[in-house]
């Protein structure tokens, strides 16, 4: 089959790899879509983390957001699987440690993640083989394009769950980018009123398009924020997402820097801010199908363009596809897809 794979450092290329060999408890998935986002681009530039801890080495196989169908079932794995619609989880515990037994499985710390930690491929390939307990069914109404919106959409449900919305409340997201722009749609369908934090003008212009109110840093206007959502990769705006979250309220971290940022712990306790760290999807998996199923959270205007596989080198080295729309995500189309 053919799969990327990335041999080292701004080399990547589409090679004919052996297909999956499905184990016990597993299942092969036939990949339809999937999606490509910042940390893929950082294993490309091999400035990733886990390139540099042990976690990863190359050659690696990415892809992580992803939707396809079930094609095969491995030894102990119900065959009622088969044919169905679905995505997965990206965060594969171990299963027998204390934090996997409290459902924590995505803080495990022997766990693979697909296509970024352990060596376990990726879903920019044909075929994928996953856990069938990673499994996520995708309902009739969720169609190929959304379902490989889920992994990221559920970083930004668990953002926007952190953020203890109510109703009329006014929230701030600091970053435009697909988790971002995701974290704000999701804030909406809570009933609150959404402003953006951005940088250039396109991304800027691309969320007032989805209905929001955006500002650059220097425009940004004085005004109390419910809760604060950092989803940018700016060095200085998680300082900045604690200064401006009202006393007493909800700032969220889910976006990372490449070099460590700091806060004021004293501004923390004295103004009483609760802030969240949301580091992946896992529980925010189902809630994200059940939005996007009810019609709640449309993250499909996301799109920019959809490439084929072999366009993939081109675009984590920094292309743009000829015709792409404004939206700040790319999908790679593998086979025939579901349609909603």
């Amino acid at each position: 089959m053919r799969a990327l794979v990335i041999t080292a450092p701004g080399v990547a290329e589409v090679q004919e790899v052996d297909e999956p060999v499905v184990g016990p408890g597993e299942v092969v998935v036939d990949v339809h879509r999937a999606g490509i986002c910042g940390t893929d681009v950082e294993f490309f530039t091999g400035e990733m983390a886990y390139l540099h801890t042990g976690h990863a080495e190359y050659p690696m196989r990415l892809g992580h957001e992803w939707a396809g169908v079930v094609s095969e079932v491995g030894e102990g794995v119900d065959p009622a699987w088969l044919g169905t619609s679905v995505t997965g989880d990206t965060m594969l515990g171990c299963g027998h440690c204390r934090r996997c037994a409290q459902g924590l499985q995505h803080v495990c710390e022997d766990r693979f993640e697909l296509g970024i930690r352990g060596g376990k491929p990726g879903a920019l390939a044909e075929k994928v083989a996953v856990p069938a307990s990673s499994l996520h069914s995708l309902p009739d109404g969720v169609d190929d394009v959304m379902g490989a919106l889920v992994e990221p959409g559920g970083n930004a449900y668990r953002s926007v769950q952190g953020a203890q919305l109510s109703r009329g409340d006014r929230c701030l997201v600091l970053g435009p980018g697909t988790i971002g722009l995701l974290c704000a749609l999701f804030a909406r369908a809570e009933g609150a009123e959404v402003h953006v934090l951005g940088r250039s003008e396109r991304s800027l212009a691309f969320a007032r398009e989805l209905g929001f109110i955006a500002w650059t840093e220097d425009e940004l206007p004085d005004l109390a924020w419910d809760a604060v959502i950092e989803a940018s990769n700016a060095q200085h705006l998680p300082a900045k997402a604690l200064d401006l979250v009202e006393p007493g309220k909800r700032v969220v971290y889910v976006g990372l820097a490449g070099l460590p940022s700091t806060i004021d712990t004293r501004d923390l306790a004295l103004r009483d801010v609760t802030a969240v760290g949301i580091l992946s999807a896992s529980p925010g998996l189902s809630g994200t199908i059940d939005a996007y199923a009810s019609g709640a959270v449309d993250p499909r205007p996301l799109i920019a363009a959809t490439v084929t596989l072999e366009q993939l080198p081109g675009i984590l080295a920094g292309e743009r596809p000829d015709g792409a729309g404004p939206g700040p995500k790319i999908h790679v189309t593998m086979q025939e897809e579901k349609s909603q």
